[in-house]
């Protein structure tokens, strides 16, 4: 295709789908291996909502784009910012930066917040993570990682996460910036600035891509567990893992029912999930180790009748990558359930709690949750983790604060996060606005890198949202029977915005415990009413509109 069939093409979707916040479409726009734009004609357009860019090469530098693939600010009344820029993917090309009269927009744009990751890109040029060409150009968090990039300019960005990358500069901090695996990041220094950076990352299961190989025909490459890793991992190369044939995969496609999807899994298929909304009437159900579920074009599954939308067995080896789970119009326990829940007395005496699955973790990549926003929905729970050594990269579970049925009465849901199990690691992780614990964890040996989380902005009295005692929940609980956990770069905010004095006692709560250690936790008062009055266990100060957005940092507890 030539460089003007693609812009026409592309123009298309991008038209209709950057002001699409909660619309039923999706795309996949998929490059194949060769080279797209020139230096006098070059590639360039936006990325909206609900569309994935992908690179078919086995590695990034297989398809290359002379220009840029940007997102912008969205603009209204109000000004324009990044904030609500979620539901998008760039992944897997390298992009040589050619932007002749862009005027302002010379480089690579990607000003986006939550869900929105960039993975397996090499950015040849300047890069910035913010659209400083419209004002206030205000942004919310995002995910790099396994990339290389020139020059960025962080500006905006009140949080972010890189991990596992080779950048060039780093420009800036605002109230919560980590780096993990990082090569040329900023060193280590919260609370001024605020850069949390760890040399290694412990334990990581990069995402699963569909690509061509040399005789033409589509494999997905399934990368393996990796520990104590620094920098990207397919220089020169692929990176670690295996492929599977494409015919190893039942193909799910709009109109196919959960019973075909179920009779796929049961014969021992993976799934690729096409681009669209599947509302379903009963649960998918993952049965087997080293089962593939990969989503493209952000696909979304809606459970229709208080069933989770998809159950996983406790089996290693399953990566779940690219989708959205919605929560449906009847009440489900929870969304997505990876294992049964944690066995009875007599189970656990025949050692069924303990199965050992770290040599083969199972992984969810760019796996995203919401509760109202799109549609009318409600969940107690959204994940919910009962198997061990589970890795959780890039998760965002949103309880929404706009949209469809987005009311403290309406779009009810408990928790966005759930962990039952042992050695589970989160590397990037976002959950907001849930009416109780955000986040719930009571299995030993933990681990979170970067955590994002905004507090319920609707509680409509105090005693609505009061646990016990205490005023208010905490965000990120570990719970009391927990004797190891560690947590790296927290940041927690407050926006109350219905005018009532509401008070948080405490942003994160966790046993005295010798194994139990968070490092870098800071709370921020965004804008509204109240307060939240101590970081963790009574430790940290105040934050209040009397300290707007300023960070109460506590560097270690205890």
């Amino acid at each position: 295709m030539s460089t003007n069939q693609i812009q026409t093409a592309v123009q298309t979707v991008t038209t209709q789908q950057l002001s699409n916040q909660f619309g039923s479409q999706r795309y996949a726009l998929l490059f194949a291996p060769g080279t797209y734009g020139t230096a006098t004609a070059p590639l360039q357009f936006q990325v909206g909502f609900y569309t994935d860019v992908q690179g078919l090469g086995a590695s990034p530098n297989d398809v290359v784009v002379n220009g840029s693939i940007d997102v912008y600010n969205q603009c209204d009344s109000t000004g324009c910012n990044a904030l609500d820029n979620f539901w998008r993917s760039l992944s897997n090309l390298s992009i040589n930066v050619t932007t002749p009269n862009a005027g302002c927009y010379t480089g690579e744009f990607w000003a986006v917040s939550q869900a929105s990751p960039l993975r397996r890109v090499n950015v040849n040029g300047n890069m910035t993570l913010m659209d400083y060409c419209t004002g206030p150009s205000y942004a919310s968090g995002g995910f790099i990682a396994d990339s290389i990039t020139g020059p960025i300019v962080n500006g905006s960005q009140q949080q972010f996460f890189v991990r596992n990358s080779n950048i060039g500069t780093w420009s800036n901090a605002v109230w919560n910036q980590v780096f993990s695996g990082v090569v040329g990041a900023p060193a280590q220094s919260y609370p001024n600035p605020t850069y949390t950076t760890l040399p290694s990352t412990p334990v990581s299961r990069e995402k699963p891509y569909l690509y061509i190989d040399g005789n033409g025909k589509y494999n997905v490459f399934v990368p393996t567990a990796e520990r104590a890793t620094t920098g990207n991992d397919w220089t020169g190369g692929s990176g670690q893992g295996y492929s599977k044939p494409i015919a190893s995969f039942f193909i799910v496609r709009p109109g196919v029912s959960v019973d075909e999807i179920n009779l796929a899994l049961l014969f021992g298929k993976s799934l690729i999930i096409t681009p669209g909304v599947y509302n379903l009437d009963k649960s998918s159900n993952v049965l087997y180790p080293n089962t593939i579920v990969l989503g493209l074009g952000l696909a979304t599954i809606v459970p229709q009748t208080g069933r989770p939308a998809m159950t996983i067995a406790d089996v290693g080896g399953v990566q779940v990558a690219g989708l959205i789970f919605d929560a449906g119009p009847v009440r489900s326990d929870v969304l997505l359930q990876v294992g049964p829940r944690r066995a009875s007395f007599f189970g656990k005496l025949f050692g069924e709690d303990d199965r050992d699955h770290s040599a083969n973790p199972t992984s969810l990549n760019d796996v995203y949750f919401r509760i109202g926003g799109a549609t009318l929905g409600t969940a107690t729970t959204s994940l919910e983790v009962n198997s061990n050594n589970v890795i959780l990269d890039n998760i965002w579970a949103w309880r929404a604060d706009h949209g469809a049925g987005a009311a403290w009465t309406v779009n009810k849901a408990d928790h966005g996060l759930v962990v039952n199990a042992d050695n589970v690691t989160a590397t990037g992780l976002a959950v907001e606005h849930y009416q109780k614990e955000q986040v719930l964890w009571s299995g030993n040996g933990g681990e979170t890198i970067f955590y994002q989380s905004e507090l319920p902005y609707d509680p409509p009295s105090q005693s609505s949202w009061t646990d016990g005692a205490a005023n208010g929940y905490a965000s990120y609980v570990v719970a009391n029977n927990v004797k190891t956990h560690q947590a790296y770069g927290l940041g927690i905010y407050s926006f109350f915005n219905h005018g009532i004095n509401i008070i948080e006692d405490n942003a994160m709560t966790v046993p005295q415990s010798n194994g139990i250690a968070i490092h870098d936790a800071g709370t921020v008062f965004l804008n509204g009413s109240g307060q939240i009055t101590h970081v963790i266990n009574g430790t940290g100060g105040t934050v209040s509109a009397a300290n707007s957005g300023t960070v109460s940092p506590v560097v270690t507890y205890p």
